[in-house]
């Protein structure tokens, strides 16, 4: 009998003959269906197979019998049909009608391919017991080829049918419509199947090459349907975890974690873009918004892949270490995406309600999963790790977020944060402590913005929004309460580098978590820190930031001592003493008990007095100075919380009369040592200015007059102006008035004109204090000699903002000025001369770093040729007076002759002025 006879024969048998005769013609048919060369006839052969006799045999036959057998040339013939699309499609348009025919036959050739599939797949399931996998091996995997490969063509419909996509639009849709079903039926199909833990290795291997294969297929179907991506992720977890022990050695962990992780990020991104797009309407308009509903359903698809990707973690975490790195930069891609990251867009209140309760609320969960991991804390706490501006914010939260949930972790978790890395094998690990200051220092755009947090729950009510410092500090404070003792010396080396480092905002945040820690502790304890700041209070040489925030730190940590430990406090730096002075010149003696005060003040008044009058009869050499004004600025401590005992206050009164009258108004600007002292001086008169002799005052004045004719610091400037704004407290006699009034109102004049925008401010502000006060309003007008200083007072007073900047603009400015300041704090912290050196030749460029409203970028200041002549004079002569101090012996305490060479180089210089005088300028 023929093929053609054969197969009209048993088209026309009714179901008993082909129960009967499906041993005999099945294995023909197969046959045939192995020869044909044609799809039409291979496609009839086929449906005849699995139509008439496949429901003819049970189910232990069906590998055996038909599937080995038929489905391996089902999958190439599919491939094939894909290439003949692939090789015809270039000639496909509404006039080719060849083509266009052709075309569709093959895709309607491959619509029933796909029906054949779910009817093989409908009948295993008609079964009433669970078929063994070794019953249908090759099916799934026949499927599983086909099913990629219609999901890839539909995908790429676009591109690879190039616009003429409605020639066969409909019958692509019927493709995927019947792909859809089949992968449903598939997946229906495995769920039936069970394994026990006695599985056989090919048994295994077929379900992990189910869970890849579906995995290959959701990264194709991601754009297609959400519906079956969603479910086919599903199923993939479903299956991973329902074999758990005998798959997972051989899962690709990475791979599914992976996608997951980008199909999260990726609906993530959707929502964000509808949610701008429906935001645009006004947040009356978001319920009726025809973007809402799909912003609904992509929402519900990212709460799905977050709370997957937290169920696979919690499953399979001891095989995901090569992903925590992948999952520490989720975390941070998904929060710089909320507020109140700089980068965050502002969305009204329903949708950004929906969005926190569909990731932000899964990514706690992941954090808790993710906690106990090794290479996850090491990722977090890589000490080399470079991270983006936009993701600095989320990391620091994401450390405040990893104390929070300390308490419901065991020990083990505690220690692996917060003990760091302790051997060289070990991969560097920084301690949370640390990690938590540094990263708090790199948020220094967030910092000065301010960024704002939801502040903790106080008594059951929710606080108001709090700055990150606010934020940080309470989270700390909590975790360092409950912190066991072994991790407080770890903690404590992380506080003190905190308070030693540039940053002063990360110093203060380290202050204010250790005097947590003293007001939390012992007495003994705080008494222990405060012995041992002051020690290193003491040991810091000159004027640091190391300095300055380590006394910030002393000066609070004395107001926690009790009444006894600050006794013993002044026992151990005794203020008599000259070596103790940089102690006691750092704290503010309010802040001690009564008998403790008055010690002090004691001693350090009989000092100062002692040490000025040493230096007096020594001749006031300049080499002596710098004992005089330590001593100073502690009596300067002591001005500030002057007791009210009158013989405190004369006896500095007396000391501070007899220095302004030592005081030399041409010495000032050529020795910094002088200015120090002339800075002290007046930072104490402003405070004790009612008492003060008429003359006294008017010296005070022409020493200041003297300083702000020439250019002089600008920290001399603003206590030359807190005592200006003192006079206005002061009623100065009629025979004095001549002498002081005039000069007043000219240091107000010139400050008022001021180009340093800090300066001018500071000046508005003190001239503003002394005309609210004074009697002597005729200084107010004098002051206000030219126009333009008139018109900025008035302004001032009125509160009158010449121009503002758009929050936009400041954002932007703030975040090209951060750079600057961390070079500059890295600086400091590397080479403090350096430091020095770049900040001189700044300001020999550019005259002051003050000298206009700091900006992003400024444009280079052209200097007139009089300014040049003036600061080159004004360099030389500064010179040629340090060196004649120097000659005449007043900058030591022993006359040195000068070297034999000093005399043939200073008549170099005369000959060099006396040219200088007399040349010509060239002709123009």
């Amino acid at each position: 009998m023929s093929q053609t006879t054969l197969l009209e024969e048993v088209v026309q048998w009714s179901k008993d003959t082909c129960r009967l005769e499906v041993k005999s013609v099945l294995p023909k048919l197969i046959s045939m269906h192995y020869k044909t060369e044609s799809w039409e006839e291979h496609i009839h052969v086929l449906k005849i197979i699995t139509d008439m006799f496949l429901p003819h045999l049970s189910l232990s036959e069906l590998e055996d019998e038909c599937f080995s057998k038929v489905l391996p040339k089902v999958g190439k013939m599919f491939n094939t049909l894909m290439e003949e699309i692939t090789n015809q499609v270039g000639g496909l348009s509404i006039q080719n009608t060849e083509i266009h025919s052709f075309l569709r036959n093959i895709l309607q050739v491959m619509v029933q391919v796909l029906e054949v599939l779910s009817g093989c797949v409908r009948h295993v399931c008609s079964f009433e017991e669970a078929p063994a996998l070794d019953s249908i091996r090759s099916l799934p995997s026949c499927i599983l080829k086909v099913l990629r490969n219609t999901f890839q063509h539909c995908k790429e419909s676009g591109e690879v049918y190039c616009g003429r996509l409605s020639l066969v639009g409909d019958l692509l849709q019927g493709l995927f419509k019947e792909a859809y079903s089949l992968q449903k039926g598939l997946m229906g199909l495995m769920d039936r199947i069970s394994l026990e833990n006695t599985a056989s290795e090919d048994d295994v291997s077929d379900i992990i090459t189910v869970i890849h294969s579906l995995l290959d297929i959701c990264s194709v179907i991601s754009n297609l349907d959400i519906a079956l991506h969603a479910n086919t992720w599903k199923f993939i977890i479903k299956q991973c975890v329902k074999y758990g022990s005998l798959v997972e050695e051989r899962l690709r962990h990475g791979d599914i974690t992976s996608c997951l992780c980008d199909d999260l990020l990726a609906s993530f991104h959707s929502c964000l873009e509808l949610a701008e797009q429906i935001s645009q309407a006004g947040p009356q308009q978001v319920a009726h918004s025809p973007e809402y509903k799909l912003f609904q359903k992509t929402t519900k698809m990212c709460r799905f892949f977050a709370n997957t990707l937290v169920h696979y973690i919690k499953e399979f975490k001891a095989f995901l270490s090569k992903s925590c790195r992948r999952f520490h930069q989720l975390y941070l891609q998904i929060v710089s995406k909320f507020p109140p990251s700089l980068c965050s867009t502002v969305l009204p209140s329903p949708l950004s309600d929906e969005l926190n309760g569909a990731v932000l609320v899964p990514m706690d969960a992941l954090l808790s999963q993710l906690l106990p991991l090794r290479p996850f804390a090491e990722s977090v706490l890589n000490p080399s790790q470079h991270l983006s501006p936009e993701t600095e914010l989320p990391h620091c939260l994401l450390l405040v977020s990893v104390m929070g949930q300390f308490p419901s972790h065991p020990e083990e978790a505690l220690q692996l944060w917060c003990d760091g890395s302790h051997f060289p094998e070990d991969t560097p690990r920084l301690p949370l402590f640390r990690a938590l200051f540094q990263s708090f220092r790199r948020c220094c755009t967030e910092r000065r913005v301010p960024v704002l947090l939801p502040g903790v729950m106080l008594k059951g009510q929710a606080q108001g929004n709090v700055t990150l410092h606010h934020h940080v500090c309470v989270m700390l404070c909590a975790r360092v309460a409950s912190l066991p003792p072994e991790h407080f010396p770890l903690l404590e080396r992380s506080l003190l580098e905190a308070v030693l480092q540039p940053d002063t905002q990360t110093a203060l945040l380290a202050t204010d978590v250790w005097c947590f820690i003293a007001r939390y502790g012992t007495a003994e304890l705080c008494l222990h820190h405060g012995l041992l700041t002051a020690q290193l209070v003491k040991s810091c040489g000159g004027e640091s930031y190391q300095l300055s925030h380590l006394s910030l730190l002393l000066r609070r940590m004395v107001f926690l001592m009790t009444p006894e430990h600050q006794m013993e406090l002044v026992e151990r730096f005794p203020p008599s003493q000259d070596d103790n002075l940089p102690v006691w010149c750092h704290i503010l003696l309010r802040a001690l008990s009564h008998d403790a005060r008055q010690r002090v003040e004691a001693d350090i008044i009989t000092l100062t007095n002692t040490t000025v009058t040493n230096w007096q009869k020594a001749g006031c050499k300049l080499g002596q100075l710098d004992k005089v004004n330590i001593a100073l600025l502690s009596l300067l401590m002591v001005v500030r919380g002057v007791s009210p005992e009158a013989e405190c206050e004369s006896s500095a009164l007396t000391i501070i009369s007899q220095l302004w009258v030592a005081m030399c108004p041409s010495q000032v600007q050529i020795h910094p040592s002088i200015q120090c002292t002339l800075k002290l001086l007046l930072s104490m008169s402003a405070i004790l200015v009612k008492s003060f002799d008429p003359q006294v005052i008017c010296q005070a004045l022409v020493c200041v007059g003297a300083m702000v004719s020439e250019k002089c610091p600008d920290d001399l400037l603003l206590a030359a102006l807190d005592f200006l704004a003192s006079l206005g407290k002061v009623f100065i006699p009629h025979d004095s008035q001549s002498q002081v009034l005039p000069r007043l109102s000219d240091l107000f004049g010139a400050l008022l004109a001021e180009r340093s925008w800090l300066i001018n401010q500071h000046a508005l502000e003190a001239f503003a204090h002394f005309a609210e006060v004074t009697n002597h309003e005729e200084v107010i007008s004098q002051s206000l000699s030219s126009e333009d200083t008139k018109n900025k007072v008035v302004n001032f007073l009125s509160k009158t903002i010449n121009a503002q900047e758009t929050v936009e603009t400041r954002l932007e400015r703030l975040r090209l000025e951060t750079p600057v300041l961390e070079r500059h704090n890295s600086i400091l912290e590397t080479n403090e001369e350096t430091a020095a050196e770049v900040s001189v030749a700044s300001t020999g460029d550019d005259q002051s770093t003050t000298d206009r409203e700091p900006c992003p970028k400024r444009a280079r200041q052209e200097t007139s040729v009089e300014e040049e002549y003036s600061r080159y004079l004004q360099t030389a002569e500064s010179a040629l007076r340090a060196l004649q101090t120097l000659v005449e012996g007043r900058a030591t305490d022993t006359p040195v002759p000068p070297p034999h060479w000093v005399t043939s180089r200073l008549q170099e210089l005369q000959t060099l002025i006396t040219h200088i005088s007399t040349a010509n300028p060239p002709n123009r």
